[in-house]
């Protein structure tokens, strides 16, 4: 019986990492990425790669329908025992430079998405000898930041669902883990925002790759909540918010200009 693992916002970043690295312990695939980012492409060469069975579907997760339909698709033909929530969106904008349709497309990424699939996908979790879900939340989710506003509200979210659903599935088969990353150079006009950063921005950066191995090495290990940047963690737990929100703040005021 295949079982396999479903990561979402797979065809680049993080979740793209993610797929190499669960490609490299052999497991097999479910990818999820919007129309026309190269994904099939993608999915053949890790199929072809390391042996495995790969599968993708290309749909638009920001609507909710759509979520429920590949859900559906999902638990009707495969066997699923690993699930990667990885999906979101960010920026840096003037608040009231923004329209109601770029606030309703964040929140519906970065909190609908994720918290629908996984109520869907969890019966077929139930299912397996073991199942394990990976939220990806930021460590945004630990102070507000002016100019992104919604963005580390989202996080916020994603971290208490985690915590909290974790705690209600502890009698269950099916672990919980969220992982809390901090920004990572993904391409080189995030390269270039980077220069602009603070000393405290700069060190919060993350390498996909490396967050992505973490990653999967503690949720194997039923690690509830995955580190990958302890120092900017550590400062943002001892040093209080109003101060973290202005440095932040500033350091995305620097960047939109």
């Amino acid at each position: 019986m295949k079982q396999y693992a479903v990561v979402t916002g797979s065809s680049r970043g993080l979740g793209k990492s993610f797929a190499g690295e669960l490609a490299q312990r052999q497991i097999n695939l479910i990818l999820i990425s919007l129309p026309n980012e190269s994904l099939v492409s993608f999915g053949k060469k890790m199929a072809s790669e390391y042996g495995i069975d790969v599968h993708c579907l290309e749909t638009d997760l920001s609507n909710t329908q759509n979520v429920i339909s590949v859900a559906e698709k999902i638990n009707k033909q495969f066997n699923v025992f690993i699930l990667i929530n990885n999906v979101g969106i960010g920026g840096s904008r003037k608040f009231t430079d923004v329209d109601s349709t770029y606030i309703i497309k964040m929140v519906q990424i970065n909190i609908l998405a994720t918290t629908v699939l996984t109520r869907q996908l969890l019966p077929n979790l139930f299912k397996q000898p073991e199942g394990y879900v990976l939220n990806v939340s930021s460590l945004a989710a630990y102070s507000p930041i002016g100019y992104k506003t919604i963005y580390p509200a989202t996080k916020s979210f994603i971290y208490s669902f985690s915590i909290g659903l974790c705690q209600e599935l502890k009698d269950t088969n099916v672990f919980v883990s969220v992982v809390n990353p901090g920004p990572m150079v993904t391409n080189e006009d995030v390269f270039v925002r980077n220069k602009k950063q603070s000393l405290f921005g700069r060190l919060a950066y993350s390498d996909s790759a490396k967050v992505a191995k973490k990653s999967i090495d503690n949720i194997f290990k039923r690690k509830k909540v995955i580190l990958v940047n302890p120092l900017s963690w550590l400062l943002l737990q001892i040093v209080p918010t109003r101060i973290t929100c202005s440095i932040l703040t500033s350091t995305m005021k620097r960047e939109i200009q």
